[in-house]
């Protein structure tokens, strides 16, 4: 018996530059010229940024923050206000997955004859928690939480409350369909099929998105303090306001142990998760 082989097709070239198959040249292309447009447009005076008066200036600037206020009294402020900071953080964030879960159900499509009436204005209303800052979130809430933490964990939630709200969505849309479908053919309702079904294949993945939000969620913490909303922002912007550079390193080096220490352990609650 003979073994028959065939002939290996030929070798195809390469889509051409401008057919359809190569759209990511173009994109990449319109890409690079959006950036060299933004460069000529932008009055960017590099000569005077690397000057010597200029680097000369920022080395003085520099020095001013050497060395550090270390006294006793100081550093158990700092230590509150960096505690202040982890706190806003964190129940903003809690606060923020709660909300952004809720808001996810009605943003999302659960399975392919559902009518989702209210998908469209949902994510509208993600759309707009998001697309609002931090700060503007927290200065319009010190109006009416004043000054303090709560107006920053507030003004946290709901800037990430739409930013969750939006990845847990495409995460519980994206979910495989199998188990679900296999759950409505039995005659469960829709909330038994989210929490035995839906829920346990995308919790890992909402888990993950809240650990992320929760590192950028410390940055934003320690910069909504400049507005008055309480943790070491409100410190780094009274002691730089009056020039006290001891005291404002003393602040800036918290502030970096804070976000490496939480990063850190962001990064090891996800590779546990991923096990």
């Amino acid at each position: 018996m003979t073994q028959r082989t065939t002939a290996a097709p030929p070798g195809r070239l390469p889509p051409p530059i401008a057919g359809a198959r190569c759209k990511a040249c173009w994109f990449m292309l319109g890409l690079a010229a959006l950036v060299v447009a933004s460069f000529w447009s932008l009055d960017l005076q590099w000569a005077q940024f690397f000057s010597l008066a200029a680097l000369r200036d920022m080395a003085r600037f520099l020095g001013e923050f050497f060395p550090p206020d270390l006294q006793p009294a100081f550093v158990r402020r700092v230590l509150v206000a960096t505690w202040e900071t982890l706190a806003m953080s964190a129940l903003g964030t809690l606060l923020a997955a709660v909300a952004g879960l809720l808001l996810a159900l009605p943003a999302s499509r659960l399975h392919t004859g559902d009518a989702a009436w209210a998908r469209a204005p949902t994510r509208m209303l993600l759309n707009a928690l998001r697309s609002v800052p931090e700060l503007v979130w927290a200065s319009l809430l010190l109006i009416a939480a004043g000054l303090g933490p709560l107006a920053g964990t507030l003004a946290l939630a709901a800037h990430t409350a739409g930013v969750l709200g939006r990845l847990f969505a495409e995460a519980i849309e994206n979910a495989p369909a199998g188990p679900a479908a296999a759950l409505r053919t039995q005659g469960a309702r829709t909330g038994q099929v989210f929490f035995y079904a839906t829920l346990p294949q995308v919790l890992p993945q909402l888990m993950s998105y809240t650990l992320y939000r929760w590192e950028n969620n410390i940055r934003a913490a320690a910069v909504l303090g400049v507005v008055g909303a309480g943790g070491l922002g409100q410190l780094l912007a009274f002691h730089m306001g009056l020039f006290h550079m001891g005291k404002t390193a003393t602040v800036l080096i918290a502030m970096l142990l804070l976000v490496g220490l939480v990063d850190a352990l962001s990064h090891a609650l996800r590779r546990w998760m991923a096990r």
